[in-house]
């Protein structure tokens, strides 16, 4: 069997940018210069962490395109003046605004200039928090400052090719009596009510009503109410080159494209149609061969909805940081780009200690027989470092183990879990990076007390079985255990089970890891009881 080439770093994000230059070369187009990606900010509600991926990813082929030689820059397009369809739970927003674009929305929170200003300051500080670098850029100053005109022009020009291509592509015949360019009213301001039906292109002007219209699949009736989303009925002309108005999506994305030259971006499935007209817009269109793509699955929550900014399911980042590390965020993300995931904060225990684990292997504390998922666990730890890892092994702790003993400790916990560690012989002393663990594990304590961590799959064979239930036995006792660690060493060897194979099991059921402190006084400190408890739950 042929040996299989490993690109770069061995990752999908080195397969990507290897796919993106060799189609570049294809296409003859300048390599030379910078190779901007892009990633599309939406601010039309709280962005979360799905919101952030997208950026992340693209940033991910950016330094993956940097490694392999070429000049990059990510490029965070802010859609600020997208319409508002609905109002994410939760926020005091007037429902007159429905329809207008976000920029012209008051700022709820009243710190920004507008509601969309905000939203998509909430994401770049995301993207900050990361360590991520970007080019930012709106859609408000792109379109108010002219960029698209000359693009909005020809698509226009053509809109009838378009709006029959959209119905074979989509089947959405909604463009081929409407032309896929909203103007801004000018007596109410809204952009989504208005229905441009003519253009002028000697004059560069659309004529539009602003009518009742479906917004998105966001068409809503209050029946108490008798309430609808109305258009204010004007009609009018707008300059493309100076009044502000908004491509369709269908179409826009092929515009900015070729605006900014981007060579790359992903896009998630739920909007696959949008991607698939843009292209052909941008190839046949507007002559501008359409960027390489990736398509991701969406992030789900627990209950198996998608994560939505106008649901408030939402994982924010900010949040995220209260309890998790950058790095366990940017593991979430570069691990994989495949396949629909659940989300939600119970999931920070399981990245923070596979963080730990990829570190160990990472310099060669945990030995990796594959050379293949050895080249491949490196470079994705180099990646989620963002490709400047540190030159020296951090101190590991369980993130596990942190939470059991921030519920034990709930004063002075940093002097307190620190002693303790020292105790259990997990670590040697105290540095800032194990208090910011015990703090980010106590945030984690406080506010998901009852929330059960994931477990790990056991498997328990029928002498470890019968040792666990002495143990247990041992533990229901109210007598004070001399050496509680020696007896649980005993109870192992007398039951032909080797102490580091039951102390393993023992580390799965109460911690949910493969390893841990010293267990005897670690169980000592959590209660025998409620240890006995939970192992009397696995036999």
């Amino acid at each position: 069997m042929t040996e299989q080439k490993i690109i770069g770093k061995g990752t999908w994000i080195d397969k990507l940018a290897f796919e993106l230059i060799e189609r570049e070369k294809q296409l003859g187009r300048d390599i030379d210069g910078i190779i901007r990606v892009e990633s599309g900010l939406g601010a039309s509600g709280i962005p979360h962490i799905g919101s952030l991926g997208d950026a992340v990813r693209a940033y991910g082929v950016k330094l993956a395109l940097e490694n392999l030689g070429y000049k990059s820059e990510l490029i965070a397009y802010s859609d600020d003046l997208d319409g508002l369809r609905k109002i994410p739970e939760g926020l005091d927003v007037d429902d007159k605004n429905i329809g207008k674009s976000v920029s012209a929305i008051t700022d709820p929170f009243g710190c920004h200039d507008s509601y969309g200003s905000h939203m998509s300051s909430l994401l770049l500080d995301g993207l900050d928090s990361l360590g991520i670098k970007y080019v930012h850029k709106t859609a408000h100053d792109t379109y108010k400052n002219g960029l698209l005109k000359d693009q909005i022009h020809e698509i226009l020009v053509n809109s009838k090719k378009i709006g029959d291509k959209i119905e074979e592509l989509t089947g959405q015949n909604k463009f081929q009596t409407t032309l896929p360019y909203f103007p801004e009213c000018h007596s109410c301001k809204k952009l989504y009510t208005t229905e441009s039906f003519e253009y002028d292109e000697n004059e560069k002007k659309v004529k539009y009503r602003c009518k009742d219209s479906e917004i998105g699949s966001e068409w809503k009736k209050d029946k108490d109410k008798n309430e609808k989303y109305f258009g204010c009925g004007h009609e009018g002309e707008s300059d493309i080159t100076k009044d502000l108005g908004k491509l369709a999506w269908k179409v826009e994305f092929a515009a900015r494209w070729k605006v900014f030259d981007i060579r790359f971006e992903a896009y998630g499935k739920d909007i696959m149609d949008s991607v698939k007209v843009n292209d052909w817009v941008a190839d046949e269109i507007l002559g501008f061969p359409h960027p390489h793509h990736v398509k991701y699955e969406m992030f789900l929550d627990k209950g198996g909805k998608k994560i939505s900014k106008s649901l408030g399911n939402v994982v924010t980042s900010q949040r995220w940081l209260n309890y998790g590390t950058p790095q366990s965020i940017l593991l979430l993300l570069y691990k994989r780009i495949t396949g629909a995931r659940e989300l939600g904060f119970e999931d920070i225990p399981s990245l923070m200690d596979e963080w730990n684990e990829l570190e160990n292997i990472y310099f060669g504390k945990i030995k990796v027989d594959n050379e293949a998922k050895l080249v491949k666990s490196k470079g994705l730890y180099e990646y989620v470092n963002l490709l400047n890892p540190p030159n020296n092994l951090s101190v590991h702790v369980s993130y596990r183990l942190l939470i059991e003993l921030c519920k034990i400790f709930k004063d002075d916990r940093v002097k307190h879990i620190g002693s303790k560690l020292i105790d259990y012989g997990t670590i040697k002393e105290v540095n800032p990076h194990i208090e910011n663990m015990i703090k980010l594990a106590a945030n984690y304590a406080d506010d998901f007390e009852e929330t059960k961590i994931p477990a790990t799959k056991i498997t328990i064979d029928q002498s470890s079985k019968i040792a666990l239930k002495q143990l247990a036995d041992l533990l229901s006792n109210d007598e004070k255990i001399e050496d509680l660690q020696n007896s649980i060493y005993s109870i192992a060897k007398e039951n032909q089970v080797q102490p580091k194979d039951f102390f393993k099991i023992l580390y799965q059921i109460i911690l949910s890891t493969n390893r841990g402190p010293k267990i005897g006084p670690f169980i000592e400190d959590i209660g025998m009881k409620k240890v006995a408890d939970t192992i009397s739950m696995h036999v």
